[in-house]
């Protein structure tokens, strides 16, 4: 028995939601650990399109439990409409499938609108948030005044709760000029919902716990990607949360000695959206072919990413910090029609070169990329399925990528769709 955790190696929208929806056919039960409705999965099943950004990926397959873990934070309006817009499409949504962990902090409309006066006054200096209140809704959980899943059952405590953070976002508010934002209409609205939500809540860790008992298969999905981990990014440029493979533990409450295998998702190229350092960002036409290839626009917000090389320095230095057992590389196709292709093996700053990402953002941003080439293939690798029957630069490619950052190719994608993959090592059958 293996229970895994798959975290997003680069800057996130490396193709999780196909290798998560892989994964949850082998899983019994499937567990969102961080993050919020700032980051998605798409999900392509018997061609229906499923767009998820709280519920985890397994909410789309019958007979699998769900998990919204403690270190999630839920925008309560934003679950049961993407409950609401699931059902429409004939899934099943309950809560013997789906449970919300009682601990777990709300995103409340005074956290988005927090998001809004930020990234508007910082003007150039912004970080490209998605604007959902995210960032927001973590500083009140570590200041210990948030509102949580379980304040939602007692009107009295709902009441002295909101009395406690709003004392602090009306400070803030009157500072910047805005108004206060009034308690009354909000405790109503959070009540009339209450029961909805209250229905899915429990001691996610009791019920992990059970699950480990019975020898269930748990599949650990985390949101976004290693290099947005807000200790281990390219900070500021990061999100809130720690997005690391170890938060699977803390964010839902099930002990370090219950991750068996972590699968990093490895994008044969390397995106990221919003603000930032990005060292081998291409901004000319073959950045533009990567981006129109691989339909880089994101799940949730529908920006274009930026599109570059990829960069075997960041990999190889995310894999050691969240202890990847095993990559997933995606997206090989999207190379298909290039005559040369790159790859990042080290960076000259200041006149020094570096086999590392420094610390410093003001290195990171003058970081040049010092490359290694490699001949395209020419050829359609879509759909292939065994790695023998890859155009031989496509192997050479992929062989080069794995002995720089020294961790084991699990697994090839060669399209968007589920079954096109080239299975190497199963982690769930090790």
């Amino acid at each position: 028995m293996k229970n895994v955790v798959v975290v997003g190696s680069q800057w996130g929208d490396e193709g999780k939601g196909k290798i998560v929806d892989w994964l949850s056919s082998e899983a019994d039960i499937i567990v969102r650990f961080q993050g919020g409705h700032n980051a998605g999965h798409t999900l392509v099943i018997d061609s229906v399109v499923y767009k998820l950004r709280l519920l985890p990926s397994g909410i789309v397959r019958k007979n699998k439990i769900s998990i919204i873990g403690n270190g999630v934070v839920v925008d309560p309006l934003a679950l049961l409409e993407e409950i609401n817009e699931i059902k429409s499409k004939g899934v099943e949504v309950n809560p013997d499938n789906l449970i919300l962990s009682e601990a777990a902090t709300l995103i409340l409309p005074f956290h988005k609108e927090m998001d809004d006066i930020r990234e508007d006054a910082a003007g150039k200096s912004k970080i490209g948030t998605t604007r959902r209140g995210i960032g927001p809704a973590y500083e009140d959980k570590i200041g210990r005044r948030s509102i949580r899943v379980m304040d939602l059952a007692s009107e009295n405590n709902l009441d002295k709760r909101l009395d406690v953070v709003l004392s602090h976002h009306n400070a803030i508010r009157k500072g910047l000029g805005k108004t206060e934002f009034k308690k009354e209409q909000l405790k109503k609205n959070l009540l009339n919902i209450a029961p909805q939500i209250l229905k899915f809540s429990q001691p996610v860790w009791k019920k992990i716990n059970e699950f480990k008992s019975q020898n269930k298969k748990i599949l650990f999905e985390g949101a976004q990607g290693v290099l947005l981990d807000v200790d281990h990014g390219t900070y500021p440029f990061v999100t809130s949360s720690n997005t690391v493979a170890s938060s699977a533990a803390t964010g839902s409450g099930c002990g370090v000695n219950s991750i068996n295998y972590v699968l990093g998702i490895t994008k044969a190229y390397t995106t990221r959206v919003g603000e930032g350092p990005f060292p081998t960002e291409l901004t000319d036409k073959i950045g533009d072919l990567l981006g129109t290839r691989g339909k880089e626009f994101g799940t949730v917000t529908s920006r274009k990413r930026r599109c570059g090389w990829f960069d075997g320095v960041l990999v190889r230095q995310t894999l050691k910090i969240s202890g990847i057992d095993g990559i997933a590389l995606t997206k090989l196709d999207v190379l298909d029609e290039l005559d040369e292709i790159k790859m990042c093996i080290a960076y000259e700053i200041n006149g020094e070169k570096y086999d590392y990402l420094p610390a410093s953002v003001d290195d990171q941003f003058m970081a040049k990329p010092i490359y290694q080439s490699f001949k395209g293939w020419k050829s359609s690798t879509v759909g292939i399925k065994k790695f023998e029957e890859l155009p031989e630069n496509a192997k050479i490619y992929i062989k080069e990528l794995e002995k720089f950052v020294e961790t084991r190719i699990s697994s090839i994608s060669t399209s968007p769709e589920r079954n096109d993959t080239i299975l190497i090592q199963d982690p769930f059958n090790l």
